[in-house]
């Protein structure tokens, strides 16, 4: 029973996953750390207000506190865009550097415009000679 559990834990799937997990965590607080004391400030300047989570209507006695929103979604989109910039696109463009291009393994007949296999003399189609 203990030896099914090790060799679960140790396949390469499951560690690689916590690792991203615990990356992903630590990478959160420190946008988030970013947004709140950083960003933020800048632009509670622009908009007067230095804090959005103070921030609430009321309708008929009811009290809508939209600011925390509001917070949460400039960190989202802040947080989101970081990760795109700072991880998505490096790691594309990573992979199309290393990536390695595949050989044809097909060629056009001069004749009928077919697929041809590359070691192919003949045309399976028109049986025409394929230099």
């Amino acid at each position: 029973m203990f030896k099914g559990f090790r060799d679960f834990v140790l396949r390469g799937n499951v560690i690689d996953l916590a690792v991203g997990v615990v990356i992903g965590a630590a990478f959160g607080t420190v946008v988030s750390a970013f947004v709140k004391d950083l960003l933020t400030p800048v632009i509670a300047a622009v908009a007067r207000k230095p804090d959005f989570s103070s921030m609430y209507f009321e309708a008929n006695g009811a009290k809508f506190l939209y600011g925390d929103f509001v917070n949460a979604l400039i960190s989202f989109l802040l947080i989101a865009a970081a990760v795109y910039y700072f991880v998505v696109l490096p790691v594309n463009h990573l992979m199309k550097r290393f990536e390695k291009q595949a050989l044809p393994d097909k060629k056009k007949c001069p004749e009928c415009q077919s697929d041809v296999p590359i070691e192919a003399r003949r045309c399976a189609f028109c049986t025409s000679a394929l230099a």
